[in-house]
């Protein structure tokens, strides 16, 4: 691999390939560890790798239920540099397709045939939610490889229709080239992102030495605190499940009880607070003398303690030099170690489900696209912001909300309605529905319609309460419908499984749905209105997804395909707010990304 240059994932995947004796196909396995951060390599190679000269253009097949996702992969390494990849490599996937859903299972070669079969019975089973399509390579990434994998997405649609549970299934065809191997390594590998080298003069110093960690527990001046938060910001919480939340003006806010602390009794700051928890890379203890010790860091992530890095933070002006504020910088090598300190540093603090999720680099990504989204503030996890002057406000889009508008739009209606907190502690449900498609702009598209949708419910509500004889006969079906525990999930997903039908065309993937104009919140769920009120009417024709007044899987499953024929029965009939309504959106053209 003369081409290869020393970068991190390079070294990695030539170390993996050494250590299990592995060929170049192993690329394929090596992009799946770090696209869904997988433990045991050589039982992955021994399942999923095909190879061979029968492997009908199917280098990788990768089956995990579990998360609900299959990878067909088709690996290629370059020995020399090239400008890009051979396209034509990238269009036999459409072999692969054809021969791994359609073709009879008899006629498929011996070695694929088990691997195949597992494939379709998961997907007969439901057991597949996303079916990646990739083509893994040491080259460049390049718009002739983009071009072709378009067409690979519109076989796998085209074969997927064969199957009855297929429906929900969303298509992803990547080209995980050169620059994307090395984005997906570094995520993998960074958890502290602040990694300069710091001289900070300490009074004192002990250090605690064990096998798998050690640590120097001393004090730091306040205003060393306030300096870093305002040269670094949020990345100095890199490794921390919350950034700083705010000090809100209120006595119960304990952000704002240390910001008083901190400017009033910066004397007594070090024994009414309980200090700081950071992540080092390395660490160096001087000498005591006369004017105390010399303690040299490298790198830093705040663990435990961005309230009170923030707030310090937050004064008018640097604190003075008697706030001395307890610190433990600890070092470890051990990856296990390193995801405790994170995890135990937090307990403490009544975590919610999403925390421990709010340092994934998708909820990194959503929060900084969020920026751009008029009237909407988006949590990724976080209970609050990095900003003193950040309050939750009605603009706040809460995680939970979030995970269930997504997880109902792509399918899941019934975890959406009574598991809401699986949608971000379990894997494969979190994963289902934040995928690195999840952009800010289709979590306003699914947002926005389970928000219009319990609107609708609070109006209806408020109208009925202050007159029980003022609803008409459609608002009185319409509340009926939406009393019915996990109506209002139902029904996204009800419209989800409709949107081919309002749009007119084919929909590869649902993530790729949003509005052409960048909507707040708030304005998308005018746009909503006119469909709900629509798919309201025809409520009743939902009454077989419900047991006992709530939705289940199995009553869903039975009842929505039926529904979604009446939709599209009446199309014509609709055409008028079909029409408008698809003026609205767009379908994102990843190829011209």
């Amino acid at each position: 691999m003369n081409n290869m240059n020393d970068s991190g994932w390079v070294n990695a995947f030539q170390a993996m390939k050494s250590n299990y004796g592995l060929n170049d196909d192993s690329i394929g396995v090596f992009a799946i560890n770090l696209r869904f951060d997988l433990d045991d390599i050589q039982t992955i190679v021994s399942e999923s790798v095909t190879g061979g000269g029968d492997d009908r253009k199917c280098d990788v097949l990768y089956v995990d239920k579990e998360r609900q996702i299959a990878v067909i992969a088709q690996c290629y390494i370059s020995r020399k540099a090239r400008e890009a990849a051979p396209a034509n490599k990238a269009s036999d996937l459409n072999t692969a397709i054809t021969w791994l859903l359609s073709t009879d299972i008899d006629s498929l070669p011996t070695g694929l045939k088990g691997r195949a079969s597992e494939l379709r019975s998961a997907i007969d089973s439901g057991e597949i939610k996303q079916f990646h399509i990739w083509y893994v390579h040491n080259l460049p990434c390049s718009e002739n490889v983009k071009k072709e994998l378009l067409g690979v997405a519109s076989t796998a649609r085209t074969a997927l229709k064969n199957y009855s549970s297929a429906s929900d299934i969303n298509i992803f065809t990547d080209e995980i080239c050169e620059s994307y191997l090395s984005k997906l390594y570094m995520q993998a590998e960074r958890t502290v992102i602040v990694t300069e080298e710091f001289i900070i003069p300490v009074s004192d110093a002990i250090e605690i030495v064990e096998s798998e960690w050690s640590a120097i527990v001393t004090t730091v001046k306040g205003a060393w605190l306030y300096d870093m938060y305002h040269k670094y910001r949020t990345d100095l919480f890199s490794a921390n499940l919350r950034g700083y939340l705010g000090s809100r003006d209120s006595d119960s806010n304990i952000n704002n009880g240390i910001k008083t602390t901190a400017h009033e009794q910066s004397n007594n700051f070090y024994v009414y607070n309980n200090g700081i928890t950071a992540l080092v890379l390395d660490y160096e203890i001087g000498k005591r003398s006369k004017n105390g010790r010399k303690l040299t860091i490298t790198g830093i992530s705040i663990v435990n303690g961005a309230q009170t890095t923030g707030s310090i933070a937050s004064l008018s002006e640097t604190p003075n030099d008697d706030l001395l504020v307890p610190i433990r910088f600890v070092k470890s090598h051990k990856d296990n170690i390193i995801s405790n300190v994170v995890r135990y540093n937090n307990s403490q603090n009544k975590l919610q489900a999403a925390d421990f999720r709010s340092t994934d680099s998708i909820q990194d990504r959503l929060r900084s696209e969020f920026s751009s989204i008029p009237d909407a503030e988006y949590e990724g996890g976080r209970r609050g912001g990095a900003s003193d002057a950040i309050k939750r406000s009605k603009f706040t889009l809460p995680s939970y909300t979030v995970g269930q508008s997504l997880a109902a739009f792509h399918g899941d209606p019934v975890t959406a309605y009574d598991k809401k907190s699986e949608l971000w502690t379990n894997e494969k449900n979190y994963r289902h529905i934040f995928t690195d498609r999840t952009t800010a702009r289709h979590i306003v598209f699914c947002y926005s319609l389970l928000s219009a949708i319990n609107t609708k419910k609070i109006q209806l509500s408020k109208k009925q309460k202050s007159d029980p004889n003022a609803l008409t006969s459609l608002e009185n079906l319409s509340l009926s419908f939406l009393n019915k525990k996990g109506a209002g999930y139902l029904l996204v997903y009800v419209i989800s499984q409709c949107m081919e039908i309002f749009i007119g065309k084919a929909i590869a993937n649902r993530f790729d749905l949003q509005f052409s104009k960048n909507l707040s919140p708030t304005s998308a769920e005018k746009v909503w209105l006119p469909i709900i009120d629509m798919m309201l009417s025809l409520s009743n024709q939902l009454d077989a997804a419900f047991s006992r007044d709530r939705i289940s899987n199995e009553s869903v499953s039975k009842s929505v395909p039926n529904f979604v024929g009446v939709v599209g029965s009446i199309s014509a009939l609709q055409k008028e707010t079909f029409d408008q309504f698809s003026s609205h959106i767009k379908l994102i053209d990843h190829s011209k990304h």
